[in-house]
This record gives structure tokens, C-alpha cells and sequence, in this order.
């Protein structure tokens, strides 16, 4: 391995200069040993001496990541390591412990390749997983703020590949957004890669339940509504949900359900209807065939909501004319992808399913007044982190919690009328 004399990064023994400073690249054993101020284990080995830590990647409420060097020479790696007061809490590193187990278990083409779980020195505990170079999907939205359907349907599609592997062993993300998907580019296009699967949700017959009943785990402008109201039935259709969410935001700019606070975004999600695609995407010229597959993807009932991320993915490519599946999408060069696209024209929309309006009907009585607005860009909360570090419980499940009691409360008395 090489390291940039400036910056610290880590590169394979064939590279010649840093592209981030254009400093020469030095063997690792040639090297001055970094150092950080602000943190002593920068420059230390960790892990009995397993891993020497070359730089800080990203910071977090519950750890910091950093990328390091697996001894003697082996490979750069992703440590995420936990802050003391997190590391004393015996539930955070449960489900710390239970990431790794989690990710070691499934395939890794699409998900994040978690090599270990170590105890620290300093009485801590580190996640070690293959060091990726790229960025979250978070930043390329901030930066691009939409992106065009091809790269969502190559993307899509191989979300579903992973999380099909998941949902496979009655494993539930249950936290899926933008900050989890990762992006390593290549000539082709996009190479995705789940991260984060401290919040899963394990339905396998057996399996140690780390959640209480009534408890909301994950981001709330891509939680489902059975997820928001802590339901014991929730599945891989939570899932799907949160992918729906992700591609109204990836082809339009805005997120389909809007609120300044936790609890107002969980009251829309409960309460209202999305702005139609390919109304609030207009500019972007998103076709009314994306309209039906979001509005199934984001039923509030999930007994009629598409069922499986890899039905979501297709009906997706499908909406803009593709033919295929998405296992083909996938590994088709974006570009490809996008003269397919330019190419078909997407079908006609067909008329919209009888049981998705009875859905809309039985809904409506529990609409709050007026109608759905149009939603901001959403703001990073302090969940949201690089290399899927949680930040422990957000500030508003409290209150979120409460503000479906009352919810419930008022809906009750409504209906009793």
C-alpha cells in the first residue's frame, strides 16, 4: 500500500500521486507516521495492534470513522469505532455487533463488505469494513439536486439485487435513505453499496428483537407508515417504501412528504398524499407512467404496496420504456441506459387500479386540512452521516411518539361520530 505524505490517504501499490493534493505517492513503510491534534489514535495501532489508523473519514453522535491500514500491508480499511459513552450503552453495541453479523452474512456485491467486529484498547468497540472510494448519495443530491432516470434505474436495480439478498433471510433494513446508499464510480456508471445494518429489523423465526413495540426506528422523511407508527408487522415492504421515497426525491428534487420537524414529517406521512411525480417534477420532464408505480410504492396500506424491491426496480425502468429486468439494468453501461430511454418513448398510463382509489377513499376522512404542499429539500439531521455511523435516537421520537398518540386519539374520536 501507498499513502499521500499530506492528506494520509491510503492507495494500492500501483499509484503514482495523490489526486486530491498531487503529492508523490510513499510506501507505507517509507512514510512518516501520521498525527492528529485532535485525536490521539490517528497514527496509533489498534485492535492488539491489527490496524494503524491513518486519517478521521467522518464523525458522528454515536462514532468516527477512519481509514487505516490492515497489518502487515494487507489493505486499506473502513473503521468505525464508538464513542465511550455509546460504547458503555450494552444496546448500542448489541446492534453494533449485530451489523457486522448482519452485513458478514449476506452476499457483497451490493452491500457493504463488514470484514470484523474488535474491542478496542480504550474499551471500545470497532466495525471494520472494506474502505470505499466515492461519495453517499446525499452529497451527489446536494450537489446535483436531481439526476437523470437512467442513473436511478441502474441504481434501483442494484439496490434491489442487494436488498432482495437481505429481505431473502427476512432481513429489514429499516433505514434506508440517501446517506446509506453509497456510490463508487466507474467508466460505466454507478457501483452501489448498502450501507448501515445496525437497524435492521431480523423476522426470522428466533431472532433477538432489539426494539421495543411502539418504537420508530430510521429517518423520517423515508419511514413508512407502518414503520412510523411502530408496527410488530412490518416487512420488506418498508423497504420498498423507502426506495419509492428516495426515487420522488432523485427525479424531482423534493422529498414527497414535508415537515420542519420530525413529528410534522410523520403526521404528512400518516395523513396526507404526495404531490403527483411528474406534477411537482414537470421541469424535469417526468412522464405520468412514473405516477401509478410511485402511488403503488407508496400506499399507506402495504398489503397492496409493490411487494418487492426487485417488482419496484422493474416497474421503474418499465415507466420510461425499458424492456428487460432489473437484474439486466444493473450492468448496463448508464449511457446505455439513457439512448434505451431516449429511444422508447414510456407507454400510456393505464387507469388507476381499483383498490389503490379505495385506498385514497378510506384516507381521505383522515386528511388534514388542505392539500399537500409542496416539499423542501430536506435538511441533514444529526442521524445523517458519511459510511452509515447512526447517530443514536434522533431528537424527535419522543415527541413523535407522542404526536401519534394524539393522532390516534383524534382519529378515534372522529370515527366514533
Amino acid at each position: 500500500m501507498r499513502t499521500c505524505p499530506t492528506c494520509h490517504r491510503l492507495y494500492p501499490d500501483d499509484g503514482g500521486f495523490c489526486p486530491i493534493d498531487g503529492e508523490r505517492l510513499l510506501p507505507t513503510a517509507e512514510a512518516p507516521v501520521p498525527t492528529d491534534s485532535q485525536d490521539k489514535r490517528v497514527g496509533q495501532t489498534v485492535c492488539r495492534g491489527r490496524y494503524r489508523v491513518y486519517r478521521v473519514v467522518a464523525d458522528g453522535g454515536m462514532g468516527r470513522v477512519y481509514q487505516a491500514l490492515e497489518l502487515p500491508d494487507v489493505r486499506g480499511v473502513a473503521l468505525k469505532i464508538l464513542h465511550p459513552e455509546v460504547a458503555s450503552d450494552a444496546v448500542a453495541v448489541e446492534r453494533f455487533k449485530r451489523e457486522f453479523e448482519c452485513s458478514a452474512s449476506l452476499p457483497h456485491d451490493h452491500i457493504v463488505d463488514v470484514l470484523a467486529f474488535e474491542q478496542t484498547e480504550d474499551e471500545s468497540y470497532a466495525l471494520v469494513m472494506e474502505y470505499l472510494e466515492g461519495e453517499e448519495l446525499r452529497a451527489l443530491l446536494k450537489r446535483l439536486k436531481v439526476l437523470p432516470p437512467e442513473r436511478l434505474v441502474r441504481m434501483l436495480a442494484q439496490l434491489a439485487i442487494g436488498l432482495g439478498a437481505a429481505h431473502d433471510r427476512s432481513v429489514v433494513h429499516r433505514d434506508l435513505k440517501p446517506d446509506n446508499i453509497f456510490l463508487c464510480g466507474t467508466h460505466d456508471g454507478d457501483i452501489v453499496k448498502i450501507l448501515d445494518f445496525g437497524s435492521v429489523r431480523d423476522n426470522s423465526a428466533g431472532a433477538k428483537k432489539l426494539t421495543m413495540f411502539g418504537t420508530t426506528i430510521g429517518s423520517p422523511y423515508y419511514m413508512a407508515p407502518e414503520q412510523a407508527q411502530g408496527l410488530p408487522t412490518l416487512d420488506q415492504r418498508a423497504d420498498v417504501w423507502s426506495l419509492a421515497a428516495i426515487s420522488y426525491e432523485i427525479l424531482s428534487g423534493r422529498v414527497p412528504f414535508e415537515g420542519s420537524t420530525g413529528p410534522s414529517i410523520l403526521l404528512s406521512i400518516l395523513t396526507k398524499d404526495p404531490v403527483a411525480l411528474s406534477e411537482i417534477g414537470k421541469a424535469h420532464g417526468i412522464p405520468p407512467t412514473m405516477d401509478p408505480v410511485i402511488e403503488a410504492a407508496l400506499t399507506k396500506d402495504p398489503g397492496i404496496r409493490i411487494s418487492s424491491a426487485a417488482a419496484f426496480a422493474d416497474q421503474v425502468g418499465r415507466a420510461y420504456g425499458l424492456e428487460g429486468d432489473h437484474r439486466a439494468w444493473a450492468v448496463t453501461p448508464q449511457a446505455e441506459l439513457g439512448r434505451r430511454i431516449a429511444a422508447a418513448p414510456p407507454p400510456v398510463s393505464g387507469p388507476q387500479p381499483a383498490s389503490l382509489r379505495a385506498m385514497d377513499a378510506a384516507f381521505a376522512a383522515a386528511r388534514s386540512a388542505g392539500g399537500p404542499g409542496t416539499a423542501a429539500p430536506p435538511p441533514a439531521f444529526s442521524d445523517d452521516l458519511v459510511m452509515g455511523v447512526p447517530s443514536g435516537p434522533p431528537k424527535w421520537v419522543i415527541p413523535a411518539f407522542a404526536g401519534l398518540v394524539l393522532l390516534g386519539a383524534a382519529l378515534a374520536l372522529l370515527f366514533s361520530r
